[in-house]
């Protein structure tokens, strides 16, 4: 019943948080309407943004988890949590937990990162090379999916 309650209560936050700055808009003077208009729009980019993101933290957990699966890592669930992932990266990839502190230095945690995801990729059984793709923009956003679902 509660939680019945509680999606209600989200969809009408929701509902209203879009419908709200339409009817000031039309209620105010044109120099007003801009700045409302505007600040309706900031809202609206900023909810496509935060769903985007969303849909891309949960495909990278999922293969995440998916990967430690296969490759009998304990703690599978460890991809879902954002600093845990990193430490399940490096259980898969064999590499020592002390590399967390490296995955923080900037710069440093561009090579260290390229080095753990060429050792899931090993221990996936694909070639190391797939590791290296990860900084190609779009192609870097496929690896973790193909490392995690393909045979």
């Amino acid at each position: 019943m509660k939680s019945a309650r509680l999606r209600a209560g989200l969809w009408l936050f929701g509902l209203m948080s879009l419908l709200v700055p339409a009817g000031v808009v039309l209620a105010q003077s044109e120099d007003e309407m801009v700045g409302v208009g505007l600040a309706g729009l900031g809202i609206v980019v900023f909810l496509v943004f935060l769903v985007i993101f969303a849909a891309i933290y949960a495909y990278f957990a999922l293969a995440l988890s998916t990967i430690a699966k296969k490759t009998n890592t304990p703690n599978p669930w460890w991809g879902w949590v954002p600093i845990l992932q990193i430490l399940l990266l490096l259980n898969v990839a064999k590499k020592p937990l002390w590399w967390l502190v490296l995955c923080f230095v900037p710069l440093v945690n561009i090579v260290i990162f390229i080095i753990v995801w060429m050792a899931v990729a090993e221990a996936r059984g694909k070639p190391n090379w797939w590791g290296i793709l990860m900084i190609v923009p779009v192609v870097g956003i496929i690896v973790p999916g193909y490392l995690a679902w393909a045979d």
